[in-house]
């Protein structure tokens, strides 16, 4: 027969805690709803961020430029010295060669003692005129010798330069990856947050950007910036030539550019050449460090590790490449994000 007991009923403690636990898990999804609005970080707050990363990207960009520029000399300089090498190398096989010619004609001429080879002679006179020309093959083969050590010596000198180069120029390369690696990794984090932004926010942020290249676009044609001249003035007329091109870290033009690549294709077109990153561009003329004293043309740099520059459009504007996702634009030097440290007159 079976049996019938009534179900064992859970113990009051037992009770009290599986209900204080659902208590607690309602209010903490509770809590967790009313925090979420607030976890998503504003425009403003977006954009600061961005922008921050978009100046550590730039940061980045100038040393893979700089990093890429070195690659290219050593390129150049490691290919020069092969080709040397190689006429060198053709050059000591044909002393060898010519010595190697001497030496067989002398063995034939000469393994016999020269006063017994006077003695058997038909002609002494013309045997006299062979021993002569015996002691000046004599002298062309030490002669040959020194010429072949000496382009040993430098074959070897040579060798061993190319090899510390392309020692130098794998480790370039290193560097340029890992330079590549991080400008590409701070566009991504930076594309992340504005993936975030709602379209209306977007838009906001484009109009913002709006207005304020339209108020420097006005202070630059309605300012009273003293006149570039002469190279500078081609090279500013250059650069207007190129607004609303985009920005693209590494590139030099003519369709796209990044800050230093603005510049240095600017001055080329002027027939100037100058260095092709920001830091290197300091060196590029007269140093100018009060801002009243600039004239239209001039590069003009900014932060303290003078990674970004441009050119001086007058009345406290700059015509520039700025970041990723802008286009080559006027801005006001106040604006830029760093501070205006000095300019150079090229």
């Amino acid at each position: 027969m079976a049996s019938h007991r009534r179900p064992k009923q859970p113990s009051r403690t037992r009770v009290t805690v599986l209900t204080t636990a659902a208590a607690a898990a309602v209010a903490l999804s509770s809590q967790a709803a009313n925090a979420a609005p607030s976890e998503k970080p504003s425009k403003d707050e977006v954009k600061a961020k961005v922008d921050k990363l978009y100046e550590e990207a730039e940061q980045a960009t100038e040393k893979y430029n700089g990093a890429k520029e070195k690659q290219e000399k050593l390129q150049k300089e490691i290919s020069t010295i092969q080709d040397n090498v190689a006429r060198g190398q053709e050059e000591l096989n044909e002393l060898r060669d010519g010595l190697g010619s001497m030496a067989s004609a002398q063995y034939r001429s000469g393994g016999i003692d020269p006063s017994l080879q006077l003695f058997l002679s038909a002609d002494p006179d013309n045997y006299l005129d062979k021993a002569s020309t015996l002691d000046q093959l004599s002298g062309q083969q030490v002669e040959a010798l020194k010429k072949i050590q000496g382009k040993q010596r430098d074959l070897a000198q040579q060798r061993s330069e190319a090899s510390e180069k392309l020692k130098d120029l794998s480790a370039t390369r290193t560097e340029l990856g890992k330079k590549k690696k991080e400008v590409q990794g701070k566009l991504s984090s930076a594309q992340k947050l504005l993936n975030t932004l709602t379209a209306k926010e977007k838009a906001a942020l484009a109009a913002e950007e709006t207005r304020a290249n339209r108020t420097s676009e006005r202070q630059v044609f309605s300012g009273t910036g003293t006149p570039a001249s002469g190279r500078a003035a081609a090279a500013f007329a250059a650069a207007q030539s190129k607004i609303g091109t985009p920005y693209v870290y590494g590139a030099t033009g003519p369709s796209s550019f990044d800050c230093s690549g603005l510049t240095s294709w600017a001055y080329a077109q002027a027939g100037v050449g100058i260095p092709r990153t920001s830091e290197a561009q300091t060196g590029a003329g007269t140093r100018i460090s009060s801002m009243s004293q600039l004239q239209v043309g001039d590069l003009v740099f900014f932060f303290n590790d003078l990674h970004h520059v441009g050119l001086y459009a007058g009345n406290g504007q700059v015509l520039h490449a700025p970041r990723t996702g802008t286009v080559v634009r006027y801005e006001s030097m106040s604006t830029i994000g760093g501070p205006f440290m000095f300019g150079v007159r090229v």
